[in-house]
């Protein structure tokens, strides 16, 4: 099956997807669009694209090209809706970078769109498809570590500054979508608090700041308990990514060689009536090679063969995390108040 698709938006992230993409032989990539002609010219040097791979300044007229099978959204989030919704009505299957809308409401609308029209729409979770979270899925799924009792996870780096989505909704995404497939349950509760340091980048409705910074607490109905720290302003880079067990703690560190592990060890009580920390070490789990966002692209091609709805990445799934991230938003505008999430598992 060879599928034909073009590509939409070929900024820092759809660079990266059309090197994927271009190097599975089963994708013929007939046309990448974005408005930027000097984004077009990087690209077409770059990987030497041949004359009959259309270069166009026009997301429609990308997708109205004769015999398009599929097409891959790597536009501002502002621009998914629009772009998404054009696309299933023409009949075409779409991977779309996260998130899939800003709304709940525009995301249920596409997912019912795709089911009517019986065309895939996956979107591209990245971290999903990461060899360390599905390895960390089957390793919690055997329960080593006991009862789970906390989360947390850092996110920070000086910058990227996004301009169409604050820190929440630029970093969220990943450890909300890392936390639910590995507890397998969606948070029932969230609260948020942020600040922001840097008011040129302010969205023009004051109450709607591109906050900078971003606290975040999820509570899951088994009581689990996630702390996240998320910010463009801190020149620590942290990719880090905790579950505490009672007899250990998995980690999953991206800027470590051993991106998996397991620090092992509980406390013991002594007859004198104190605590003192037993079986203590430390064990690496072992990875597969591979790269995520190809993995992301390969899922793609084989939901598209298959036509199943994607297990791990779908609409509804999409869904699922902007309904956490709206509520989260919700509270962060409230001052920080308890959001409740009833309908986050659905």
């Amino acid at each position: 099956m060879i599928l034909k698709l073009v590509l939409l938006g070929v900024g820092r992230w759809g660079h990266h997807l059309l090197r994927n993409l271009l190097n599975l032989p089963q994708v013929e990539v007939a046309a990448v669009a974005d408005h930027d002609p000097q984004r077009l010219k990087t690209v077409q040097q770059t990987f030497a694209l041949p004359p009959s791979t259309h270069l166009l300044s026009s997301w429609p007229e990308a997708l109205a090209l004769p015999g398009i099978e599929a097409v891959v959204v790597a536009t501002p989030a502002v621009t998914h809706y629009p772009l998404i919704r054009a696309a299933l009505e023409r009949g075409l299957h779409v991977l779309a970078e996260k998130p899939l809308t800003l709304e709940v409401s525009t995301c249920k609308i596409l997912c019912q769109l795709a089911r009517q029209r019986q065309r895939q729409l996956i979107v591209d979770h990245t971290y999903l498809f990461h060899p360390a979270v599905q390895q960390g899925h089957q390793f919690l799924q055997q329960a080593p570590l006991g009862s789970l009792r906390y989360g947390y996870a850092s996110r920070t780096n000086l910058g990227p500054i996004r301009h169409d989505v604050n820190a929440l909704w630029d970093l969220a995404i990943h450890d909300i979508a890392i936390f639910s497939h590995w507890l397998q349950e969606w948070p029932m509760q969230v609260t948020a608090q942020g600040r922001t340091w840097l008011p040129q980048f302010s969205s023009q409705d004051p109450a709607k700041p591109l906050y900078d910074l971003v606290w975040c607490t999820l509570i899951y109905p088994s009581q689990f308990q996630v702390t996240l720290h998320l910010s463009w302003l801190n020149p620590d880079k942290q990719r880090r990514l905790c579950v505490v067990g009672e007899r250990g703690t998995l980690v999953f560190d991206e800027s470590n060689a051993t991106p998996l592990v397991v620090n092992w060890g509980q406390l013991q009580a002594t007859d004198a009536g104190n605590w003192i920390p037993q079986g203590l070490h430390h064990q690496v789990l072992p990875l597969s090679p591979a790269e995520p966002l190809h993995n992301v692209c390969r899922h793609f091609l084989d939901q598209v063969e298959l036509s199943t709805p994607s297990p791990i990445s779908s609409g509804t799934l999409a869904t699922k995390l902007v309904r956490v991230l709206a509520a989260l938003s919700q509270s962060l505008a409230q001052g920080g108040q308890i959001i409740p999430l009833t309908e986050a598992t659905e």
